[in-house]
């Protein structure tokens, strides 16, 4: 099959929206709260954040697996009338994916300020293969997992993580590093589940969950909802925050095979080979202009494959690219610098797009004291807990993450 190498982009669209609120709930084991109650307090807070009432928003868009509360009974709770709604099945690729959309639907004159939302009771509720689900069942998809006992993610995708290991010459010890270095930004992050600095050692005694993966290799589980605001960039002047400007955006591009990962090889190979042809072209920078990266860490693997793919180091050199320090604070090129899914919570790839939109601001919520104007005084000392905010961040890159086979990626600037 012949790949894909050249793509006629929409430039057009670089720089002509942003993101100009986002808003979140807490980060928690045992929310005691539906899913509904949670996506109000979160699409509240990013109102808020933006300086938007109800009047000023007319579009809203949610993802789930398995669960949420579908945006017309949210936004009636908020007093929202709406001219635009849509609500998708989705996991990990689905925020990059709906930013697109979003971008599409206001181009296209069907709103003017569009809500994304992600509301889940990931932990108490519907867990990934885990309860809340029942027994799987042997048709569809599952044909292609259950029949063979992939009931997981953490077993679907085992196979390319050891692939990777065999094919490279890539260590554990290498990739636990993803877990250690995004520890660092946990711990700078009030809000973060998991806070505690840990070590390789830590992550290689932890119990094996599925070969190649321990369990400190393995995102955390919580109830959450999150929430971003997209609008024009002419729009964006008249609100609150300071906007991070959409350079370009990718939704669920895929493999020649999008049912099974393992049909095609290199099964070491993910979505983002081919999504960086779309991404870095549309955008007009590449990885090596990207100042902060949130690469979506289900586990610790699914961060080394992405960044490789996206090009941000050659392929096979993933281990040592994310475990000789330039992922960490204080790193060439930082990545989920709040602590993503490892640590902060887990939020089918929200939350790095929030923590990015913060730190383009110069805003990032850590431990730095607040001035008397009211903005913190980031100290750019990572040693210690306290700062997490990364100097002079200009551009970042959010590279999402559904399976092997699909991906989405975000790009945006300080606006």
């Amino acid at each position: 099959m012949q790949e894909q190498t050249e793509v006629d982009t929409p430039k057009f669209l670089r720089d002509k929206y942003a993101i100009v609120g986002v808003g979140e709930t807490e980060y928690s084991r045992n929310s005691g709260r539906t899913t509904r109650h949670m996506a109000v307090e979160a699409i509240r807070n990013a109102m808020q954040d933006a300086g938007l009432g109800p009047g000023d928003v007319d579009g809203m868009m949610s993802y789930s697996v398995m669960d949420s509360t579908q945006s017309p009974t949210v936004s009636a709770d908020l007093g929202i009338r709406l001219n635009f709604y849509t609500d998708i099945i989705g996991g990990g690729s689905s925020i990059e994916c709906l930013v697109g959309l979003a971008i599409g639907a206001i181009e296209a004159g069907m709103c003017k300020t569009m809500v994304l939302f992600r509301s889940m009771n990931g932990a108490t509720s519907m867990r990934m293969g885990g309860s809340g689900r029942g027994a799987p069942r042997l048709a569809g998809d599952a044909l292609f997992s259950v029949a063979y006992g992939q009931t997981s993610p953490a077993q679907m995708f085992s196979q390319s993580f050891m692939r990777h290991l065999y094919e490279y010459g890539t260590t554990p010890e290498q990739v636990a590093h993803v877990k250690v270095f995004h520890s660092w930004g946990a711990s700078n992050n009030p809000k973060a589940y998991y806070n505690k600095r840990v070590t390789v050692e830590d992550v290689m005694q932890s119990r094996v969950i599925a070969k190649p993966l321990h369990l400190l290799d393995c995102c955390v589980e919580t109830d959450n909802a999150t929430c971003i605001i997209v609008t024009s960039a002419d729009r964006a002047r008249d609100c609150r925050q300071r906007p991070a400007k959409i350079l370009s955006v990718v939704g669920r591009c895929s493999k020649p095979r999008a049912d099974d990962h393992h049909q095609y090889g290199p099964i070491t190979q993910v979505a983002g080979h081919y999504a960086k042809d779309l991404l870095w072209p549309n955008a007009g920078v590449g990885p090596e202009d990207v100042d902060i990266t949130g690469s979506y860490d289900a586990f610790s693997f699914t961060t080394l494959l992405q960044l490789e793919d996206y090009g941000f180091c050659k392929k096979g050199e993933g281990g040592e690219y994310v475990s000789d320090g330039t992922i960490a604070l204080g790193g060439r090129r930082p990545n989920n610098t709040a602590g993503g899914h490892l640590n902060e919570g887990y939020t089918h790839g929200m939350n790095m797009v929030i923590e990015n939109v913060r730190q383009l601001r110069g805003e990032a919520d850590d431990y730095c004291p607040v001035g008397p104007d009211g903005k913190r005084q980031h100290t750019y000392d990572y040693a210690e807990a306290g700062c997490r905010q990364i100097r002079d961040a200009e551009i970042t890159a959010n590279l999402g993450w559904a399976m092997p086979n699909t991906g989405s990626a975000l790009v945006m600037r300080q606006g």
